[in-house]
């Protein structure tokens, strides 16, 4: 056993945290030291930078006022540490959104200008962007997980388990913010694309981002809030809940509290290093933009998984345990190693599934693209149908996830142990998958400012392949994300169970919550319905939003004919007010159910909560799985046939396309990716409100 690793873990995790730090400096240096493009593009890039800070800006505003009051309960709930875990985890998750989406902003001009020199540079501009910005979730998360542990460990003399109660408070502060992320920017992105599609490209006949509309520059704004901050905080917040869920269950384990805390750090620390290292073999040179991108996470995963060894034998090796499980087979050292690699073969598995039900290439996209041919109706009963359908193998690949790290790691709590070194195995991944979300806002905007400066056909040439990727890739780390989720949810719900077995004793752990019980039934439903609930809430939402936008754009046409004639600038700043103020008002009630909830059903009914928080993860991924590669389904149906098939762009089937993307953008972008969230908020408030429930 390396005693340097025990005594100076921290230290390690902390290393290679700054390095993510340091590479996204460098890296930011690098690209704002590229061409921003001529005077049009510079203004177009600066409106668009322009609306979503001032966006994050509200947004940031609204979730303070709600985190205020959350910290003090939690001072009066669990004790000072958690509620300042809290704090930090809310600051940091804000953070990386922030930084983020103002690094996104400003290489979408860069990769339009950069498009004048070809495809190769283009992409690496674009994928330079997005790395900053995963590099950055990864980063900054392992800095505050491993920096606020030290503290409590060596400042404040705190022993590991305590510490590790107060990073469940850090886990909660990100999910706070990313729950709120994903819906309020889900909700300004899709209601200003669908009131800019249906008024601009239905009833007016002009082309997407064409400048004449007035929804435009809210469009490009709602890319970067919703797909590139919101994915940003999602995936903080489950590689944040994920390690500290191995780390509670760790010491709810096993004796060797300081390493079994340390481990899932470390492994997060190396795979960041490995990341780095796949960022530079994402190599331009090659002709095929999507090989290039996934070469990169390719060379990440083999590299993470050569470290994994060495990391767990010299962490993990000859462990005792707490419980009366001691007499149970111990897993090996090899056998934890194999339930890492195993999270790695599942995310392979969920991006080669969700890449077959959304991509153009594949038959869910195309039949989904015939059946436009007949009708608006049948496009959309197509495209559910290809989401129904999309729920099946994904689910198959996550059971067999589950089955294979729970054999492999033993029964009990020792098997679900293993099932979350194997969900660390998937974050090990979270920094290039960020990176490869980002790319889709960047590359849309790069499109977007080439189309309103009037760019050579020449740079659309670059742009609108890049783009077209850049959608694949945005649908492909959703399901990445809603896998993870759905296992760091379990984790989560694993560590809640332990946790009031230690608080109460005569707990009855293990018929608590048998599905013969009444409560058990009745939470079982409860969960279901608040994942039904929160989806309608969400897409209401989009559709009021939505509304609004279509009447500013329709009144600024018939109010301004010169719109249209190209003789007057419409008013882009009042369309991103409108949807501004709308996703900021309607982003609350859902936000703010999860937690309500599970406080009342908690209170009410311990075995009723146990019950929903495993309905809200069984009915959430199916909810959240169907609704994204659904949506994907109808976006690329719709982007096949502005592509020439079927009629092209015009045709019936064009506009029957467009209504299907319309109804799949809130599904997609907004109700689907915010379950997530949802799932591991409940899970973690139940954890949290252990002292009052017991």
């Amino acid at each position: 056993m390396s005693s340097f690793l025990i005594h100076h873990g921290v230290v390690v995790a902390l290393v290679c945290a700054g390095c993510s730090l340091i590479y996204g400096i460098v890296s930011t240096r690098a690209l704002l030291a590229l061409s921003p493009g001529n005077e049009r593009m510079q203004q177009i890039s600066l409106a668009v930078q322009q609306g979503a800070r001032a966006y994050l800006n509200r947004q940031y505003t609204t979730i303070a006022g709600v985190g205020v009051v959350v910290f003090v309960g939690l001072i009066f709930v669990q004790n000072i540490a958690v509620a300042g875990g809290f704090g930090l985890g809310g600051l940091l998750s804000g953070a990386a959104g922030y930084i983020g989406m103002n690094v996104s902003v400003r290489a979408n001009a860069r990769v339009a200008e950069s498009a004048r020199s070809g495809i190769s540079k283009a992409l690496g501009v674009a994928f330079r962007g997005g790395a900053i910005t995963g590099l950055l979730v990864a980063g900054l998360a392992l800095l505050g997980l491993s920096g606020y542990y030290g503290f409590l460990t060596a400042i404040c003399s705190e022993t590991p388990k305590s510490a590790v109660d107060a990073l469940v408070g850090l886990g909660f502060g990100g999910s706070l913010i990313s729950v709120f992320a994903r819906l309020g920017g889900g909700i300004f992105t899709k209601a200003a694309d669908v009131g800019a599609d249906l008024v601009g490209k239905v009833e007016a006949g002009i082309p997407e981002d064409d400048p004449r509309n007035p929804a435009v520059i809210a469009d490009n704004v709602g890319d970067n809030v919703g797909d590139c901050a919101g994915m940003a905080a999602d995936l903080f917040e489950t590689y944040v809940v994920t390690a500290v869920a191995t780390m509670l269950l760790g010491v709810l384990t096993f004796h060797q509290s300081t390493q079994v805390v340390l481990y899932p750090l470390i492994l997060g620390g190396v795979a960041i290093i490995a990341s780095i290292i796949g960022t530079f073999a994402v190599r331009t040179s090659v002709g095929n933009v999507e090989r290039a991108l996934y070469q990169g996470l390719a060379v990440s995963g083999v590299l993470s998984a050569a470290a994994f060894y060495p990391v767990t034998r010299w962490l993990m090796h000859g462990l005792t345990y707490l419980t009366s499980e001691a007499t149970s087979a111990a897993p090996s050292v090899f056998h934890l190693y194999l339930c890492s690699l195993i999270g790695i073969a599942v995310t392979a598995g969920l991006f080669v599934l969700t890449d077959y039900y959304t991509s153009t290439r594949f038959s869910p996209v195309r039949k989904t693209a015939r059946a436009s041919q007949t009708g608006h109706a049948t496009n959309i009963i197509q495209g559910f149908a290809s989401g129904l359908q999309a729920t099946a193998l994904p689910a198959i690949v996550i059971v067999l996830g589950i089955l294979g790290a729970w054999k492999l790691a033993g029964s009990g709590s020792l098997g679900i142990y293993g099932i979350v070194v194997a969900v660390m195995g998937m974050l090990s991944m979270a920094g290039l998958i960020v990176a490869l979300d980002a790319f889709g806002p960047i590359t849309d905007n790069a499109g977007g400012i080439a189309e309103m400066a009037d760019l050579p056909e020449e740079v659309r040439n670059v742009t609108d392949p890049l783009d077209a990727v850049g959608n694949t890739t945005k649908a492909v780390t959703k399901g990445y994300a809603i896998g993870s989720a759905v296992l760091a949810a379990l984790a989560l719900f694993a560590a809640f169970r332990l946790e009031l077995h230690a608080a109460q004793p005569a707990g009855h752990a293990e018929t608590l919550y048998g599905i013969n019980e009444p409560p058990v039934l009745i939470g079982l439903l409860l969960g279901g319905l608040m994942v039904c609930l929160f989806a309608s809430l969400a897409i209401e939402a989009v559709g009021r939003a939505g509304g609004a936008v279509v009447e500013e754009v329709r009144t600024q046409f018939r109010e301004h004919p010169g719109i249209m004639e190209g003789t007057e600038q419409p008013d882009y700043a009042r369309s991103v007010d409108i949807v501004t103020k709308t996703a900021q008002r309607e982003m609350i009630l859902p936000s703010l159910l999860p937690i309500v909830m599970t406080i009342i059903v908690g209170v009410i009914s311990v075995q009723a909560l146990g019950g929903m928080l495993i309905g809200i993860i069984v009915v959430g991924f199916f909810m959240a799985v169907m609704m994204t590669a659904g949506g994907g389904a109808w976006d690329n149906a719709k982007k096949l046939i502005e592509d020439g098939a079927f009629g092209g762009k015009g045709s019936e089937a064009h506009a029957a396309g467009v209504t299907g993307d319309t109804v799949g953008d809130p599904f997609k972008d907004t109700a689907g990716p915010a379950i997530n969230p949802m799932i591991k908020v409940a899970n973690i408030v139940a954890i949290l409100i252990i002292p009052l429930i017991k």
